[in-house]
């Protein structure tokens, strides 16, 4: 894993929380953008070599609104970068990590995402997260 890609925080109203993280990082956000698949929109951040992506539910069967629900609005993930995502998912499967997709599917922001299940991580939610190189 070659660096900290992003952290995911769950929120219930994505604009109020847009403007209060703008104001509390000084920078507006660079982009929203909806995924469908996972019953989400998002908003990123980027402060510094930092990035923050915030995470509304646009349905109330996503895993954004379960987590919602369960634990309330704050931290959802860490998101790790990987130059090659189907090899450090097998390195993962064979250290004994209990992967959620064996095969990457597409994210926001041009990436090919994967997670890991927060049993196996101490509880925390893993991404792993390979940037989609243009052909």
């Amino acid at each position: 894993m070659d660096k900290i890609e992003h952290i995911g925080i769950a929120v219930k109203n994505l604009e109020t929380s847009n403007a209060l993280f703008a104001k509390l990082l000084g920078v507006p956000h660079y982009k929203i953008e909806e995924v469908a698949s996972e019953g989400v929109k998002t908003s990123f951040f980027q402060s510094g070599p930092n990035k923050i992506e915030l995470l509304e539910a646009t349905n109330p069967e996503s895993p954004i609104a379960k987590f919602l629900e369960r634990k309330g609005e704050g931290i959802h993930h860490v998101a790790f970068a990987v130059e090659d995502i189907a090899a450090e998912i097998a390195r993962l499967k064979a250290e004994g990590f209990i992967v959620l997709n064996e095969i990457p599917k597409q994210g926001a922001d041009n990436k090919l995402v994967a997670f890991l299940h927060p049993k196996g991580t101490n509880g925390v939610l893993v991404e792993l997260c390979q940037e989609i190189k243009e052909r």
